[in-house]
Parts: C-alpha cells; sequence; structure tokens
C-alpha cells in the first residue's frame, strides 16, 4: 500500500462513511470465562507452523504472535486517558510490554479528549500523526484509513493470536471488509440510571414505554423531583436522547439514510425526537440551566446524590463512578433500565432492541510506514502485539471489569457480579444493533455541528427542522470533501 498524502482539507472535515462487516475468519485466542478473580484464565495455544517469540519469560510465550526486533525501536502512541482510573490503567500495559521487550520504547502521549480528534487531523495534515492512536470507529476511522493513516491488519488480524473478540466488536473495527483497528476499551451502554428509592417512594414502575416514560416524569414533578440529571454544558450528553428517540421511532434506518444523504436529518424521526425533547423541556423533566452545567465536573451526578433528581441517562461508565463516591448509596438506590419502547412504532414493525453505545470503546490503529510509502512491519509487529496481547491482558482486563467495563470479548460477560452491569451487559448481548454515539461516528465537521445542535435544541433557540437542516448542510459539506 503506498501512502498517500492527506490533503489539506482533511484538516477541515472529515468525510463520513458506513462501516462494513467483518467477514473474515480469524485465528483467535478464546479466554477462559473466568477464573476466581473474574479474570480470562487461559488462551488457545499457538499453532507449530507459527512464528513465536523466542525469549523466556515474556507474557507473550507460546503465543503465536510475531517475533519482534531485539534493534532499539521507538513507537509514540497516542490516547485519551488523562485521568485516573484509566490514566494507570493505559499505562500499566505499556509498563507491562516495555518489561518484555526493554529494547522497544513507547513514547505514550495523553492527549485531552474534548479537541483530540482536530489534533489528530491536524497531525495527520503535518505528516506528523503518531505510530499508533486510539479512536471510536465509524467514519472518521475510515477516513483516517482512506488517507493514508491506518494500516490494513486484516493479514495479521487472520494470522496472530487475538481476544475473541464479539462479534459487533470485529464489525466496528473493520472497514470495506478490512480490519483497520484492535478493539480495547471494551463495551458502553447507554441506559437509565434510577433512583430506585424515589420511584418507590413515588409508587411508580420502571416503564417499558416511552408513554410509561412520561407518565413517570409526571408524577416525579408532582412529588417534587426533577425527572431527568441532564448536564448539557458538554452537549453530547443531550445528544444521548436525541440519539435514543431517534432509534426507537425508526430503528437505525433513518439515521443511516441521513448520514449518505439519501435521506434526511429533517425526516420524521429526527423531528419527532426534537420535538419530543423540546417538549420534556418545556415539561420541566431536565434541571434549570441544563445547557451551563457539566458533565465532566459531575454536576449531573450531583443532582442525583442530593435527591433533586430522580434519574440520569448515561453511558454504563459511570457505574464505576457512582460505586466509588459512595458504594452504600449505590448499592441501596441505583438501578438501570433500557431506554423505553416507542409502541407506536414498534406496531408499525420498527425494531425497538437497536442500542446505543459502543462494542469497542476505543479502537487502536497503527500508523507504520517507511519514507517509501512501504509498510514499517518492524514497528506494525510491535504495534499489534501491544495492543492485542498487552492492552487485552488478563491485568488490562481485569482492570476494565473493576472500573465498571465490559471488555468486548466473548465470555467476559459471565464475569459480572454487579447487578446493574448484568442488566446493561443483558440489553448489549440482545441488541439486533449498536449504533455508535453520533458525535463519534459522524465526521469531525459534522460531530461539532450536531454537538452545536443539541445546546439550539435543548436551549429552545431553533426548531427541529431548523437544526436537522444545519446537520444536513454539515453533512453534505463533507460528503462533498
Amino acid at each position: 500500500m503506498k501512502r498517500k498524502v492527506l490533503s489539506i482539507i482533511l484538516a477541515a472535515a472529515l468525510t463520513g462513511t458506513m462501516l462494513a462487516g467483518c467477514g473474515s475468519s480469524a485465528k483467535q485466542e478464546t479466554p477462559a470465562v473466568a477464573s476466581d478473580t473474574g479474570a480470562p484464565v487461559s488462551e488457545q495455544p499457538a499453532e507449530s507452523s507459527a512464528t513465536q517469540t523466542g525469549t523466556s519469560g515474556k507474557q507473550t510465550d507460546g503465543k503465536n504472535v510475531p517475533e519482534l526486533t531485539s534493534e532499539p525501536l521507538t513507537i509514540t502512541l497516542w490516547d485519551i486517558s488523562t485521568e485516573d482510573p484509566g490514566k494507570t490503567t493505559m499505562e500499566e500495559a505499556v509498563q507491562r510490554f516495555m518489561a518484555d521487550y526493554p529494547n522497544i520504547t513507547i513514547n505514550q502521549v495523553h492527549q485531552q479528549n474534548d479537541n483530540y480528534k482536530q489534533q489528530l487531523v491536524v497531525a495527520m495534515s503535518s505528516k506528523q500523526a503518531p505510530d499508533m492512536y486510539i479512536h471510536w470507529g465509524g467514519g472518521p476511522m475510515a477516513e483516517y484509513y482512506k488517507s493514508g493513516f491506518v494500516n490494513d491488519m486484516t493479514e495479521m488480524f487472520n494470522t496472530y493470536d487475538h481476544p475473541d473478540f464479539i462479534d459487533a466488536a470485529v464489525a466496528q473495527s473493520t472497514y470495506d471488509g478490512k480490519v483497520l483497528a484492535i478493539p480495547f476499551g471494551g463495551l458502553s451502554g447507554c441506559d437509565i440510571f434510577y433512583n430506585k428509592t424515589i420511584f418507590a417512594e413515588v409508587g411508580v414502575e420502571v416503564p417499558e414505554t416511552i408513554d410509561d416514560l412520561e407518565a413517570v416524569c409526571d408524577k416525579l414533578i408532582e412529588a417534587g423531583y426533577v425527572p431527568f440529571a441532564l448536564a448539557n454544558g458538554s452537549k453530547w450528553t443531550g445528544s444521548m436522547y436525541y440519539m435514543y428517540l431517534v432509534a426507537r421511532h425508526s430503528g437505525n434506518e433513518e439515521f443511516d439514510a441521513a448520514y449518505t444523504q439519501e435521506g434526511s436529518f429533517t425526516s420524521d424521526a429526527f423531528i419527532w425526537a426534537g420535538n419530543k425533547i423540546q417538549d420534556w423541556v418545556k415539561k420541566g423533566y431536565f434541571p434549570d440551566g441544563v445547557n451551563s452545567l457539566s458533565t465532566d465536573d459531575g454536576q449531573d451526578k450531583a443532582l442525583l446524590y442530593d435527591n433533586t433528581c430522580a434519574m440520569m441517562l448515561h453511558g454504563s461508565w459511570q457505574v464505576s463512578g457512582i460505586r466509588a463516591d459512595n458504594q452504600e448509596w449505590y448499592d441501596e438506590n441505583i438501578g438501570v433500565f433500557r431506554f423505553p419502547e416507542d409502541s407506536e412504532a414498534a406496531a408499525k414493525g420498527v425494531p425497538q432492541d437497536v442500542e446505543i453505545g459502543t462494542a469497542i470503546g476505543n479502537g487502536f490503529s497503527f500508523n507504520c510506514w517507511n519514507a517509501d510509502g512501504s509498510v514499517d512491519q518492524t514497528k506494525l509487529d510491535a504495534c499489534y502485539v501491544l495492543a492485542t496481547q498487552y492492552f487485552n491482558d488478563d491485568a488490562y482486563n481485569q482492570r476494565r471489569l473493576d472500573n465498571g467495563t465490559i471488555p468486548s470479548i466473548k465470555g467476559f460477560e459471565n464475569t459480572i457480579d454487579d447487578a446493574n452491569m448484568k442488566v446493561v451487559a443483558d440489553i448489549f448481548f440482545n441488541a439486533s444493533n449498536v449504533q455508535l454515539w453520533y458525535d463519534q461516528y459522524l465526521p469531525a465537521s459534522v460531530t461539532e455541528v450536531h454537538k452545536n445542535c443539541m445546546t439550539e435544541l435543548f436551549g429552545l433557540q431553533k426548531t427541529p427542522e431548523e437544526i436537522g437542516q444545519e446537520q444536513d448542510a454539515a453533512m453534505k459539506a463533507s460528503l462533498a470533501e
């Protein structure tokens, strides 16, 4: 593969492209279901014909992995783990690798999440992209590949050991039949956390339909509670409501059409979702000043803790955060349920088991090239081993479980002991489709427009039709480039 030079317009916008499922049959490591600590305890033995690492004492010994260089080598890695527990988890994986391969130095750079995609595009435009970097899959991953900053790992994935990833994770790491990323972040589902004590006090049950949800919200307001803790200063938090309402009203059909612009962000499901949100804002389902509250500062959780709000739609990573803040309060009060169904859409045959979240959390892609545009196989081999054997090893996966994230590896759903995470896992593993967060799936330029539209929507500044037109214009511009 000859590397193409990324045009300057990529710094302004990335074009979106739909992901395709992976049709290859990989040679996979099969983790045992669990040891008594909850971590996998064994992996598939290497085939005798494979190239093996030969030095004793490495945790890759006996694995079917590439033999890595004994010469000095430096790899630059970008991630977005600037705070614990993620920062320590990422650094420990790198330290385990460098302990086994002391001749290889990993220059690990922690980037801030908010501007990460833009920073990555700028680095690519200036030919300073890292050798190994994280992303969320979706349209941007496809564009990184088409612009020459992703190595095709299909052959390696089919040849060497790697964890037995769930099918959805492989699909989210694949484009045009090519494996372009190694999953490592784990499953993150989006569901509604609720205060069981408040629900019992008010006398309401977990809702199964959106009509039921609205009835619960009305009763909560009558009892003096704000239904939802939402801090939309970050914008993507409000997007979760928008995404779920669109998905419940149309499955993935209308979003897929809007993404390619064969349809529109002003189609029925988007207008219905926007109108529903603005109706909820007017009814008081969200806190006052919702667009000025920050989820990064925990202001949404604080509204749960002081019993101002009874529910919070959020990612499953909130489990570890709430438990860490107050395990006793969490155990006594917090439950979780899936976003309710649209009964009218269901009656028309619209699938109601499309969920919002990610099957990979993050993926690692590799940017390993020689000056002449050929693949730097020495560096690529090291990146592959680091991503598959250290960011997905027993220690890393146990850390993920401890922090409330389910590794996207078959068998790990059976290791969960938290009741709420069991609910999330059951919802996730039974979904017909998992729609990646819009702000991660959409091209970078469209993402910014989409997030700004969420401010306008929840602030009642623009109508659903107007924000749909804004998103259409951004998508058309991105596709044109």
